[in-house]
């Protein structure tokens, strides 16, 4: 008979492909981006969000923390890798107003954590104790992930485009989702549970967005190709044109 534990690292393994996907499945953006040598719309928010996700999780992870939980901090310190490239790309190809704004969070991020990895090593001396205090933490932030592209569905709806959208990273997060919380089913582990329960959910939200706008979203591009015109980089308002601010308010949404 197969045993929990064989099926459990099975699933998790599976897990760790599909979360290399998600982290990776943004690529084409950034491609886009140095194409365009410009961020135009495209938000740093999910990005942002999936950072602190990623090195909390690591931190969750660690043996000190919680026991027998390889595949959650060798994948996490991957994502935090390739979070901390796009985040580069981010920088470079923003304007002077973002680019602080987002060095600013980015940094407040690193601090955050190494102050919680401090605080549980040395205040908290049961990994049954370390487990509660950062799997609270990590349910927080990984939901953060998992709800960051609400900013980008919140465009979406009212320019019913799916241009800033991508379609791949949302597949990802449902594919993602599920696969954790299978992982945490077959040994109940709530803190990983509860996140990507959510993640799913929210991630099929984004599908449903993407079903219901493709259309009109193939629509306006043709229109602007016809016309000569590029991006969503004009948006027109009360019947006069207005160029979009491109600055990011803090929290994800395009002011």
């Amino acid at each position: 008979m197969v045993s929990a534990d064989l099926v459990r690292t099975v699933v998790g393994i599976i897990g760790n492909v599909i979360s290399l996907l998600l982290f990776l499945s943004p690529v084409p953006t950034f491609v886009q981006i140095w194409r365009k040598k410009s961020v135009e719309q495209f938000s740093p928010a999910p990005y942002l969000a999936t950072l602190i996700n990623c090195m909390v999780w690591v931190l969750y992870g660690l043996p000190i923390v919680h026991p027998n939980s390889t595949l959650v901090w060798t994948i996490n310190g991957t994502g935090v890798a390739i979070e901390m490239v796009y985040l580069l790309l981010f920088l470079i190809y923003s304007d002077k107003k973002r680019r602080f704004k987002v060095l600013q969070i980015v940094l407040v991020e690193v601090v955050s954590i190494a102050l919680l990895a401090t605080l549980v090593l040395t205040l908290v001396h049961t990994t049954k104790k370390r487990t509660a205090i950062v799997g609270i933490v990590a349910i927080v932030f990984n939901t953060m992930m998992y709800a960051s592209p609400l900013s980008v569905m919140k465009i979406v709806i009212t320019t019913k485009s799916v241009e800033y959208m991508p379609f791949y990273v949302s597949l990802a997060s449902f594919a993602n989702g599920v696969a954790w919380s299978a992982y945490a089913f077959i040994k109940f582990d709530p803190f990983i549970l509860a996140p990507n329960g959510t993640g799913a959910l929210f991630a099929v939200a984004q599908l449903i967005l993407y079903a219901v706008y493709y259309r009109s979203t193939q629509r306006q591009i043709a229109a602007r190709q016809a016309k000569g015109d590029v991006g969503l980089s004009e948006l027109v308002v009360n019947g006069s044109s207005r160029k979009t601010n491109s600055s990011w308010n803090g929290n994800g949404s395009e002011g």
